[in-house]
């Protein structure tokens, strides 16, 4: 549940620093001051919202290596490091794409991600836990599971969606706004303290619902993902990483970097709505389902 409330309050905190500039610019009042049409009103919320969701995935790969301590593999110093290394090239020829850089992370929990704004050059990391949970064809395969993601071009979706939504969020939020402070509050300036309240308590109940939209598509290419990995390594491998992450039950990712995970943890009733991944049972009973 923190990691639920954290993922929230992280897009709704965004949101509302959009607000908070967008009041002290000016940009909300040149916008009322025109009448808020709607043509320039989805232009700037288009803007703000596709515009920073774009810069989120550009500074994706510098935010993984600051946020979690990603030591970047460069030259092998361990046997280890290079059958990592490696093995992720070795996955990355059969998968066609370019080879990705590759690291390690600080971390007890088993726990893997890819992020990087284009397929060719993608960052693939793991958990320094993982090497102590699973063996060499179970780490495999999650390492098939992220560069299924890479391949799939999870990233660039993931902020494009995220965008769109954001767009929606701001454009709905300031049209109730306006709403509200001209026919409710009788301000016919329409900028009010009414617009600005109504505005920040509007974005905030679309941000949530915007959230499950996307977390909605996180869970859907998690299945995408763990199909991919049982191609490129095998199904009986990715069933098995998957079942010691059960019974692992691992710490989820920083929120920013949650729904790029190999887990996202576990939820129950409503909650389930603002996971990132699926429950794991639910992912192996696919997988074993799949027909390859």
């Amino acid at each position: 549940m923190k990691r639920i409330l954290l993922f929230i309050l992280t897009n709704l905190a965004v949101l509302l620093m959009i607000s908070i500039v967008a009041r002290v610019t000016g940009l909300d009042a040149w916008l009322s001051q025109r009448g808020s049409t709607l043509g320039a009103l989805l232009v700037f919320a288009a803007v703000i919202g596709v515009g920073g969701s774009l810069i989120s995935l550009a500074i994706s790969k510098w935010m993984a290596v600051r946020s979690l301590g990603v030591q970047i593999i460069s030259q092998p110093r361990s046997t280890r490091e290079q059958w990592l290394l490696e093995t992720v090239q070795s996955l990355a020829q059969k998968a066609g794409v370019g080879m990705p850089e590759v690291g390690v992370f600080p971390s007890p929990q088993p726990n893997a991600f890819a992020t990087g704004a284009h397929r060719d050059h993608a960052l693939v990391a793991v958990s320094s836990g993982l090497f102590e949970t699973m063996n060499a064809s179970e780490i495999e395969a999650v390492l098939g599971h992220e560069m299924t993601h890479v391949v799939n071009g999870d990233m660039v979706t993931l902020a494009l969606i995220q965008g769109v939504v954001n767009t929606f969020v701001i454009f709905l939020s300031r049209i109730v706004g306006n709403i509200v402070d001209r026919s409710i509050l009788r301000d016919n300036a329409g900028r009010g303290i009414g617009y600005l309240a109504t505005v920040w308590v509007t974005q905030i109940v679309l941000g949530i619902l915007a959230s499950m939209l996307v977390m909605g598509f996180s869970r859907w290419r998690e299945f995408r993902a763990d199909a991919g990995g049982a191609r490129l390594t095998a199904r009986e491998r990715m069933i098995a990483a998957l079942e010691r992450l059960r019974a692992a039950r691992d710490e989820p990712l920083p929120a920013q970097m949650n729904a790029f995970g190999i887990s996202g943890g576990e939820g129950s009733g409503w909650a389930r709505l603002l996971m990132s991944h699926p429950p794991l049972e639910q992912r192996i009973a696919a997988l074993q389902a799949a027909a390859f």
